[in-house]
């Protein structure tokens, strides 16, 4: 039985969610205003965007779980951890945190609410990109809950700031976060355009994840006969 009504376990989905992408898209703006300097920006945004997501999922997974993902929720559901009907409201309430996120990104930095952003990001090396980032971090969510579920929030965040920069898209990895950065217009934005690419991208890589780690996370049952006497 759920600890926590479902109205609870939504708004902590897009609490999340909308708190992540604030620290995405305002730390973007800051970084980019404070140096001319790419590689110090990204940074800077990586570690913003790390520090709080390892935070975000400690304090409000024992609500919802945690997930601020579409690509992670459908995996729960597809794996039967979590309802599927519930996983609607779960997706939904993380597409309207991403955009409340951006929109209170921008409000602080004195930007427009929502502006679409003009960044190209396309091509096969980003799609890629999004593929195996978005693999290696269910994989790093299921493994980690299978033998160091304790460790996730910190095991998430090491990962996610590790993609941001073996990746060639710096790693999105997340359907929602992608559609609220493309009303971003800033370091961290994203083409409307290119969105569905990316979305497409990550939701394959999450469902490629599931189906190893439902073969390699399942222990054999192994059965020795007794020796002879």
């Amino acid at each position: 039985m759920e600890r926590f009504s479902r109205s609870r376990r939504l708004v902590a989905e897009a609490l999340g969610t909308a708190f992540l992408v604030a620290a995405v898209v305002g730390s973007g703006i800051m970084a980019q205003g404070l140096t001319g300097d790419i590689a110090l920006a990204l940074l800077a945004n990586t570690l913003a965007t790390a520090t709080a997501l390892s935070v975000l999922i400690c304090v409000l997974g024992p609500i919802s779980g945690a997930h601020f993902n579409p690509a992670v929720s459908l995996v729960m559901a597809a794996s039967r951890k979590k309802p599927s009907q519930e996983m609607i409201g779960y997706v939904a309430a993380q597409i309207a945190g991403g955009l409340a996120g951006t929109i209170a990104a921008h409000a602080m930095f004195g930007r427009t609410v929502l502006d679409l952003s003009q960044k190209v990001r396309t091509g096969g090396g980003q799609w890629l990109s999004e593929g195996l980032a978005t693999f290696g971090l269910v994989f790093v969510i299921l493994a980690g809950a299978r033998f160091a579920r304790e460790a996730v929030p910190w095991l998430v965040g090491l990962y996610v700031a590790s993609a941001y920069w073996f990746t060639a898209s710096t790693s999105f990895a997340n359907p929602a976060v992608t559609m609220a950065r493309a009303f971003s217009d800033t370091f961290a934005g994203i083409r409307p355009l290119d969105a569905p690419a990316f979305i497409a991208a990550q939701l394959a890589g999450a469902v490629a994840a599931l189906c190893l780690c439902r073969w390699l996370l399942r222990e054999d049952d192994e059965h020795h006969d007794l020796p002879q006497s």
